[in-house]
């Protein structure tokens, strides 16, 4: 089995570049803007070692590590001979930064330096003066940054455990153990601690502490002492329990079910929290409105007690900040990572509004409750009043994060998003980027004949995805709730009807959410809900004319764009599933997959979708082949009847049955199976993004954007201009 290599010269971009024909977004910024933007984005930035942290345990060594060496390191000296063992080391350091840690962020698996430890060690580190066994530089890296929390220590005692465990350790034989996931299975996750956490224990956490004592998750880590005691890391400045009446966490240990003891550490991340803060009380200085004063207040409460009633207000203020021209974000988000789905990464994002976008957005919104009327289920299953939210297209300055999406839906709280609203924002930069094929590396798995259209529509195409995804996916859905003891978002005595004709017998109980019922699943079966609501209104004419689409023919071309596009997402997909575990390490791409298996065997036509293969016996290429003329009677209907039942075990809190149902519908079957080498063979490197650093400049009370090469060390510079 061959070893996960870091990608070989991917493309990279830069972020809000002004070179070229690109327009300068920063530039049509006033001072008082530009000041809001750059302290945003200092904020953020201060955050870079708590995701490292919660990608894996050695990830912020190796950070340290690869800045020491760049700033030090003369490349001049690196023999011709090792010159593609040096680019080697330059892409692991260029992709690890891009990731925020050694583990891909889209896949959730480890990667490793293609050049050798002997070259990493006698050509790289003796250059800029590191002994691998000297104490001294090992004291050096341990104790700069060092998290009493994070005891990096006791798993790598010397420089070079950390090079062969952290850097280069992976097993050929057992890739489990490269993988993110929970430890009792053998995976890794450092959203834990001390003994394996198992699936078992979170259970019991989610129901006994976070749902029994109403306390968010988000921003805690997991320590387990024995199988009787837990402590509950919570990230915060404060290091000592909280005293403010109206704190919500137990002073005190806690003893629950099976007399197991639990209690609450303050203090995780302390000093990136000040940090954060520091820079938050400065944004505070320059914004633009009385709301974004105020949540930024609920932010310094957050970061500084570890308060998560704190970070749902400051997104309640949040949502009614309705288009700012700087959009910032900053907390502990997604809970995709977290292996039972309930504890976030942080992430932070500052970015500047594309007007002239964010127009044909407003446009999707307020013709919102049209399309919404279109979707396959009744009005039980429908809030009762949709709330125009808030979408604009952005211009990423700042992301924070192990990975930056092309669309973001938040906030995450279910009673915000029903009671206050969320918002959508379309990366806009990201998206192009993302989308683009390049000529270095043509799409993949598309046969001659489609490749005009293809790469013609694919960005055009992508953008509509996103949208209607967002706005009308994640957008769209009641979940059916006692929101008191026994009082109902629904008509308790007249149950709406299921899938079998019946009333539905299950439901959201008091305290239960969407996370804590269908757990690490929630977020490949929300992602897959949200993209098929995608697919369901592609076809929609004049959806398509609102985003510019004028005539048939580019509407035709739009949604065979769109559809072909995610038939091939779905086959891509093949490489996040590991074929030992049947475990998925990214939830897009499982949701993708299960799309693509909808397209191929859940279809009414075996015409619609058709994979070809060279040769039927030992195929070593393939291509896929998609009936345009079936795409708005059989691709539709199977989307339809797909959607419908991921939506109606959703809203119903179905978690039995719903959970049954995805992973029947994700399973890789044999048959597929066997095309996964063919696709990790022709994978093609994922793009990485340049983030530009934000510099004040005293002689002229002004804020300037600094950019660098679109190249590895460009990479590695623009991280060692930041602080972090």
């Amino acid at each position: 089995m061959s070893l996960p290599i870091a990608d070989d010269e991917p493309p990279i971009s830069m972020l809000l570049s002004a070179k070229g024909d690109n327009k300068d977004y920063f530039k049509l910024l006033d001072v008082k803007e530009k000041k809001y933007a750059h302290y945003m984005s200092k904020a953020s930035q201060f955050g870079t070692r708590i995701t490292l942290r919660q990608v894996s345990i050695e990830s912020e060594l190796i950070f340290d590590l690869l800045l020491f060496v760049q700033k030090n390191l003369d490349s001049n000296l690196i023999n011709d001979q090792y010159k593609i063992e040096y680019k080697d080391y330059l892409n692991y350091a260029s992709q690890f930064l891009s990731n925020l840690g050694n583990y891909k962020s889209f896949g959730d698996t480890k990667f490793i330096p293609n050049c050798s430890k002997e070259f990493l060690v006698d050509s790289i580190l003796k250059n800029v003066k590191l002994d691998v066994h000297d104490s001294k530089v090992w004291e050096q890296f341990t104790n700069e940054y060092y998290n009493s929390n994070y005891d990096y220590k006791s798993h790598f005692k010397t420089l070079n455990d950390l090079i062969d465990q952290g850097i280069y350790g992976v097993n050929s034989n057992n890739l489990n153990l490269a993988q993110l996931g929970y430890p009792s299975l053998g995976f890794k996750s450092s959203y834990y601690s001390g003994n394996s956490v198992s699936s078992d224990d979170m259970i019991l956490l989610k129901k006994e502490i976070f749902t029994k004592f109403n306390i968010l998750p988000e921003n805690t880590r997991i320590e387990k002492i024995n199988d009787k005691t837990f402590i509950i890391h919570v990230a915060s400045f404060n290091m000592l329990h909280p005293s403010n009446p109206s704190n919500e966490y137990p002073s005190g240990s806690v003893t629950v079910a099976d007399d197991t003891v639990v209690s609450f550490k303050f203090g995780d991340h302390s000093r990136e929290m000040q940090g954060i803060i520091k820079n938050l009380k400065l944004a505070k200085m320059y914004v633009a409105n009385e709301v974004q004063s105020q949540m930024l207040d609920k932010y310094i409460e957050h970061f500084e007690t570890g308060s998560g009633n704190a970070h749902k207000e400051s997104q309640k203020l949040w949502v009614t900040d309705i288009s700012p021209t700087i959009e910032t974000n900053i907390g502990f988000i997604e809970t995709y990572r977290e292996p039972s789905g309930i504890i976030g990464e942080y992430e932070a994002l500052v970015a500047i509004q594309n007007k002239e976008r964010t127009a044909k957005f407003g446009e999707m919104v307020e013709n919102a409750k049209e399309f919404i009327l279109l979707l396959p289920w009744g009005a039980e299953y429908e809030k009762p009043d949709f709330n125009p939210p808030d979408f604009t297209s952005l211009e990423v300055l700042t992301f924070t994060g192990s990975g930056i999406p092309a669309g973001i839906n938040i906030p995450n709280y279910d009673d915000v998003r029903l009671t206050i609203g969320f918002k959508n924002v379309s990366l806009g930069n990201i998206l192009n980027a993302s989308a683009k094929s390049s000529s270095k590396f043509p799409p993949s798995f598309i046969q001659e004949k489609d490749l005009e259209v293809f790469k013609k529509y694919q960005s055009e195409s992508f953008e509509v995805q996103v949208g209607i995804h967002e706005l009308l996916g994640h957008g769209t859905g009641k979940l059916l709730s006692e929101i008191d003891d026994n009082k109902y978002n629904f008509d308790f005595a007249n149950l709406p009807i299921g899938l079998n004709g019946k009333a539905v017998t299950t439901y959201y109980k008091k305290g239960e959410t969407w996370g804590s019922k269908f757990g690490s699943l929630a977020g490949a079966f929300e992602e897959c809900r949200a993209e098929l609501v995608a697919m369901y209104l592609i076809t929609n004419r004049k959806l398509l004319e609102i985003f510019g689409f004028k005539t048939k023919e580019e509407q035709n071309n739009i949604i065979f764009a769109g559809f072909l596009q995610m038939a091939r997402a779905g086959i891509l997909a093949l490489e996040y599933c590991s074929p030992e575990t049947g475990k998925w390490g990214q939830p897009h791409m499982q949701a993708r997959f299960s799309i693509m298996k909808t397209f191929l065997k859940h279809s009414s036509s075996k015409q619609f979708l058709k994979i070809v293969l060279d040769n039927e016996t030992n195929p070593t290429d393939f291509h896929l082949e998609m009936d345009a003329s079936l795409i708005e009677t059989v691709g539709h209907e199977c989307v339809k009847d797909y959607l419908l039942h991921l939506h109606i075990y959703k809203c119903s809190g179905d978690a039995e049955n719903g959970t049954k149902y995805f992973i029947e519908r994700s399973t890789v079957p044999e048959d597929l199976a066997r095309l996964r080498d063919i696709v990790i063979k022709k994978r093609l490197p994922r793009r990485q993004f340049i983030q530009p650093n934000t510099v004040f400049n005293e002689e002229t009370n002004d804020i300037i954007v600094k950019e660098y090469d679109e190249t590895a060390t460009g990479m590695i510079q623009s991280f060692i201009e930041r602080e972090t």
